[in-house]
């Protein structure tokens, strides 16, 4: 094999290592159902706006220190914005430092899923709204007592209500 031939076949072979791991991401995304709000394709892609849709519906993920809810520090509650679930409260809130909203623990227990999935960056969990099978980011075991886990959502994904005064 000469060297253009070996750089063209790794080269090749790295871009269908990346091929078959995003796939496997996106395939991942998919939130286990059936869920209460379901949508066709095409409704969810009337309902919510170009970049809620790629969070929300292709388990994309927001640019960091984009979203506005990450500095957002009113006391109020974090809903799904696909379904207006309430999720999160702003009591459970921190800076994680991270560059998205994060949190300690959901509102309840019944309002968020899990489910376990593989990146380029290995095995991550999932968290998906239980309502409507939202994606909404992922969660990790590095967050703040009494928990210890770290809630870290796209904003995207959230709509803020603050409480009344």
């Amino acid at each position: 094999m000469t060297g253009t031939s070996r750089r063209h076949w790794v080269l090749g072979a790295g871009a269908l290592a990346i091929a078959g791991l995003a796939a496997t991401r996106t395939a991942s995304a998919k939130a286990p159902g059936p869920f209460e709000v379901t949508r066709s394709d095409e409704e969810w892609r009337q309902r919510l706006t170009p970049e809620q849709y790629r969070v929300l519906r292709k388990g994309g993920t927001e640019r960091a220190y984009t979203s506005p809810l990450d500095r957002e520090n009113r006391a109020g509650v974090l809903h799904c914005a696909g379904c207006e679930k309430p999720l999160f409260s702003s009591a459970h809130k921190y800076d994680s430092r991270t560059g998205w909203p994060s949190f300690w623990q959901p509102i309840d227990g019944a309002a968020i899923g899990t489910s376990p999935e593989w990146t380029i960056f290995g095995r991550q969990t999932e968290v998906h709204c239980a309502r409507c099978g939202g994606h909404q980011g992922h969660v990790f075991e590095d967050g703040p007592k009494p928990t210890g886990l770290r809630y870290c959502i796209n904003g995207v994904a959230l709509l803020f209500r603050p409480s009344a005064a």
